[in-house]
């Protein structure tokens, strides 16, 4: 690129939210501060969901040789929702938790944040997420103020078109991944097979847990069901859980509901569906930590596509994932090269497929996905069926 157009692609313009204007002088104060101490180390920033985490964590293991350091010289900046798993899933690494919300929208609290990341003085930072918020992932690693800074090429849409300009004009280097669609594991392993000048092979994503036995108690095995998700559009209806609930339950095994507190307005509903032995109510009462321990001893899960799914896929749990269109084949399915055999996955194809989640064909952001709701139950119980191994004879009963 030329140098006249790099000087005026790195100047605000319109386009840029009054947020990031309100932000500014937190961010020069944060970014220019002295650091009387040597650059050193890597940073990486991570400020994505669970789900995320779980794609990108195969891939992290090769920074350390592609960088030349070891692994205690590598600082990942995370989010407080997977905190609680960092000791043991990112083990010889060094964490810091953000609130990524709080980050984007408290003045104060990003300051405080924006000095923690100076203080660090890395000599590099890099950010391969594809799907991200300039005003957090990219304003982070601008604010580490490390000698070089690699980002991945992101998604850019006319409204982030103007603060992607900015922050990427103002980079060492950036990397193209690839056209969307792409799966993001495969995004990963192209970042750093560019950084390391070779082509790494992706691995199936995994992470190391703990042994420890479930926060229930001993029993018939059983199966989690997992009904909730951070976005209303991607809930499967829980009447078609409850279904899948009692054809379970018929069958011999238990169902542990779980789910988020923000999730509990179900309660009454369960008891009242699901008034019999065999059923567990864990809906917002177990932590991140308990919720790997439940999905590690269970014979199986259902799952929406959020976190939990792809957690119960890492740590080698049956799991069928329900999925809808919005960015379908950027996070699930996964691709038959990287998909490990306890992984299942069902849909039902629209022509809308692909709609980045702005879905036109419901009223409200309260209502289902229609590429959600529309998949059957019955096709869910078939599945669910042949994931668990039933007889054939006992699966159509």
């Amino acid at each position: 690129m030329p140098k006249t157009l790099r000087s005026f692609r790195s100047l605000p313009r319109r386009g840029m939210r009054r947020r990031w204007w309100l932000f500014r002088p937190g961010d020069w104060i944060a970014r220019f501060l002295p650091v009387l101490k040597p650059k050193r180390g890597l940073m990486i920033v991570r400020l994505d969901g669970i789900g995320d985490m779980v794609l990108f964590r195969p891939t992290l293991d090769s920074y350390a040789e592609a960088f030349g350091i070891p692994r205690s010289d590598i600082t990942i900046v995370g989010c407080k929702s997977w905190a609680g798993l960092t000791d043991i899933a990112f083990a010889g690494y060094r964490v810091i938790a953000i609130d990524e919300h709080a980050f984007e929208r408290r003045a104060w609290y990003r300051l405080r944040i924006a000095l923690l990341i100076r203080w660090q003085n890395p000599k590099t930072t890099v950010c391969d997420m594809f799907f991200r918020k300039a005003i957090a992932a990219d304003s982070l690693v601008w604010l580490s103020g490390a000698a070089e800074t690699i980002v991945s090429r992101p998604y850019i849409s006319a409204a982030t078109e103007a603060e992607f300009d900015y922050y990427l004009a103002r980079f060492t280097r950036v990397i193209d991944t690839g056209a969307y669609p792409v799966h993001e594991t495969i995004r990963h392993f192209r970042f750093i097979s560019a950084i390391a000048g070779q082509s790494i092979t992706p691995l199936t994503p995994s992470i190391v847990w703990r042994d420890q036995p479930p926060p229930i108690d001993e029993g018939r095995p059983y199966v989690v069901l997992n009904f909730g998700s951070n976005e209303y559009g991607r809930r499967w209806p829980f009447a078609s859980y409850l279904d899948i609930a009692e054809q379970l339950l018929d069958h011999g095994f238990r169902v542990a509901f779980v789910g988020a507190a923000g999730e509990s307005d179900v309660h009454e509903q369960l008891r009242y569906r699901l008034n019999r032995p065999g059923v567990i109510d864990l809906i917002g009462r177990t932590s991140l930590p308990e919720l790997l321990d439940l999905l590690r001893y269970a014979a199986g899960m259902v799952s929406n596509d959020t976190g939990p799914a792809h957690l119960g896929i890492a740590i080698g749990t049956p799991t069928l994932v329900i999925v809808g269109g919005g960015h379908f084949g950027s996070f699930v399915p996964y691709p038959e090269t990287i998909c490990p055999p306890n992984a299942h996955f069902i849909n039902v194809e629209m022509d809308c497929y692909h709609c980045y989640w702005r879905c036109h064909k419901r009223a409200t952001k309260f209502d289902v996905f229609p590429c959600v709701a529309g998949v059957p139950t019955e096709a869910v119980w078939q599945k669910v069926s042949d994931m668990l191994e039933l007889p054939a004879s006992q699966a159509a009963e």
